[in-house]
């Protein structure tokens, strides 16, 4: 965006972009297509991945917000009105969600960031969604001829 308000702000996607792609060792496309194909055989990748495209979706519309409050202010003659200032706050709004992703892209690309190591690292891996089987929640059925065994309180009861 050439005539926009946050010119060296947007080059936080590019920034990024080019962090992702040296990390990675390749384009931005080609490893969007590699989690596409195996969405689990890199779950760094695929995390980086889709951070990214949030990314570029919270710049597109910080874009957008930029462009109609620029349009607004525009026709504004002296006093800004309401609906310009709400156009304000809603780039605002937006500088802080693209801000927000960067962050998490910049901690995902960081290997040394905070959590990333010790006993945070093991509780951020439990996190992940793992690509086996769920553990078996609900007890196994049992055949409809065997009874299930007596247990409990109730059993010992009924013997007294």
């Amino acid at each position: 965006m050439s005539d926009g308000i946050s010119d060296d702000a947007e080059d936080v996607v590019g920034v990024l972009t080019e962090r992702i792609e040296a990390r990675f060792d390749t384009d931005m496309d080609q490893l969007k297509a590699a989690v596409a194909a195996a969405p689990t055989a890199n779950p760094d990748a695929t995390d980086v991945v889709k951070w990214h495209g949030l990314l570029v979706e919270a710049q597109s519309v910080l874009d957008r917000a930029e462009d109609d409050l620029l349009a607004a202010l525009d026709t504004q003659h002296s006093e800004v009105d309401d609906p310009t200032m709400g156009l304000a706050h809603r780039v605002n709004a937006a500088v802080a969600v693209r801000d927000g992703r960067a962050l998490v892209v910049r901690w995902l690309l960081d290997p040394d960031a905070p959590g990333k190591k010790g006993l945070a690292a093991e509780r951020l891996a439990r996190l992940r969604p793992r690509s086996g089987p769920a553990v078996q929640t609900s007890p196994p059925q049992r055949p409809a001829a065997t009874p299930a065994p007596a247990s409990g309180w109730r059993a010992g009861r009924a013997a007294r």
